[in-house]
């Protein structure tokens, strides 16, 4: 069995930790907020068969550094180019998870001639709407309701935290183990901090403040896999539908009992569905000439997520997939 376990490397002076498996294509996969490289060990060992995998813990999350830095969607692409270069690894195909979805799209647009692939799992960045607790979060002074976490153990705090995100109407039934586990971490200090930051960069009282729906149609030649859970508390499913009518080359793969994380409820479908994704597709090649033109045209309009949406509801027989109230036009994304 391959080994997955934690290794580390100094970049511009801070500790970067990750894990890295595997012989074959290269696949980078990030995590969402407040998790670690930690969440993906399951399905790396499987794709480790035959797949160089790289798992990272972004910087301020799990073992890497938790310097006072950027933590924008941008630094962290950057980060991602930098330990990839490190390793001495040229492209990648990219999965991100979460905040991690955004970081993967965000690598994809600064770096394409890097990224053969694009897989964006119930990925941030795409409209407005999010969990009101991590809206709360990210207001001046939040740090205040996290200080109990200072002094009150962790096994005390993080049900009170699942309790919150209950009443404030989340179906987190299918996320409640990892969301305690993530709410445990905070109880470190510095963790608490760059989880605030990290947070603040990519969320406000309105909701989101950055989006991927408005640049995406530069990827219009990067293969993309879009997925989600059906039962997502954190952010709606509605979202999927968003980003497939501003991607519509894109694949959309629904995770009828999943929540937040479909790679975790059903880890054995979630590698099957990569792999046929990886086998079914070519990785990208940049083109420059046709990207600039793609720039100078704009964003093209579209208006297909309602017929997305009704779609999906047929497809999972009926079930509430509403959402699209609370959708706004792209906001400019931050990091160019």
């Amino acid at each position: 069995m391959e080994t997955t376990g934690v290794r580390f490397r100094t970049i511009h002076g801070h500790r970067r930790a990750y894990r890295l498996a595997g012989e074959g294509p290269a696949l980078l996969l990030l995590h969402g907020i407040g998790d670690s490289s930690a969440s993906w060990v399951e399905v790396m060992r499987e794709l480790a068969r035959d797949h160089t995998v790289i798992a990272p813990d972004l910087l301020g999350h799990g073992e890497s550094a938790k310097p006072r830095a950027d933590y924008s969607v941008a630094a962290y692409a950057n980060g991602m180019r930098d330990l990839l270069t490190v390793l001495g690894i040229d492209r990648v195909t990219v999965v991100g998870h979460s905040l991690g979805g955004g970081v993967a799209a965000q690598f994809a647009y600064q770096y394409p001639d890097r990224c053969e692939r694009l897989v964006l799992v119930a990925t941030g960045g795409v409209a407005r709407e999010v969990t009101p607790v991590l809206r709360i979060a990210s207001m001046p002074l939040a740090e205040l309701v996290l200080l109990p976490m200072r002094f009150l153990p962790a096994a005390l705090t993080a049900p009170l935290m699942l309790q919150a995100l209950r009443l404030a109407g989340n179906d987190i039934t299918c996320d409640a183990a990892e969301l305690r586990r993530v709410v445990e971490r905070l109880s470190d200090a510095e963790a608490r901090i760059a989880f605030s930051r990290t947070l603040r960069s990519v969320v406000d009282w309105r909701g989101q403040v950055v989006t991927l729906r408005d640049r995406c149609y530069l990827a219009e030649a990067m293969p993309t896999l879009v997925v989600w859970g059906e039962r997502d508390g954190v952010i709606p499913l509605s979202h999927a539908a968003l980003l497939q009518a501003a991607m519509p080359h894109s694949r959309l793969e629904v995770f009828a009992d999943a929540g937040h994380s479909p790679h975790h409820s059903d880890p054995d479908r979630f590698v099957a569905v990569l792999r046929d994704f990886l086998a079914t597709t070519r990785p990208a090649r940049h083109d420059r000439d046709r990207w600039e033109d793609l720039l100078r045209r704009g964003r093209p309009e579209r208006d297909d997520a309602a017929a997305i949406m009704a779609e999906l509801a047929g497809l999972l027989d009926g079930s509430d997939v509403d959402g699209l109230d609370d959708v706004h036009p792209p906001l400019a994304a931050s990091g160019s």
